[in-house]
């Protein structure tokens, strides 16, 4: 019985690592790559292998010196940090985007109850 409890608590996030997760979260998407490179040891050369995209790219989008890029590069570089796209908040703002477009009805409540 112990051992499944310290299991159960062993597999429960940390308040520490809980809060590391939300701060990611709201991010940019600039320095959220620049965070993971950082924490996985990662060098824009490794990830323009990994991506297909440039070293200079990569450096201009960490550096906001290009737009956010399309999802699928998104995706691109999510893939290459080992983490999902929508961990980015650019990417999840699109995603809520493209459905918001399909159901009108629900822009108009959202809009009532956020800005109103």
């Amino acid at each position: 019985m112990a051992k499944a409890a310290s299991k159960a608590q062993a597999k429960k996030p940390s308040a520490k690592s809980q809060t590391a997760k939300n701060q990611a979260a709201s991010e940019p998407f600039g320095p959220a790559i620049e965070r993971l490179m950082s924490e996985k040891n990662v060098s824009y050369r490794a990830m323009a292998e990994k991506t297909g995209l440039s070293a200079g790219y990569l450096n201009h989008l960490v550096h906001g010196n290009r737009p956010v890029p399309a999802n699928s590069v998104m995706e691109k570089v999510a893939k290459a940090l080992g983490v999902k796209a929508d961990r980015f908040r650019e990417y999840r703002v699109r995603r809520i985007s493209d459905h918001l477009a399909k159901k009108p009805e629900l822009v108009d409540k959202l809009y009532k109850d956020l800005l109103k």
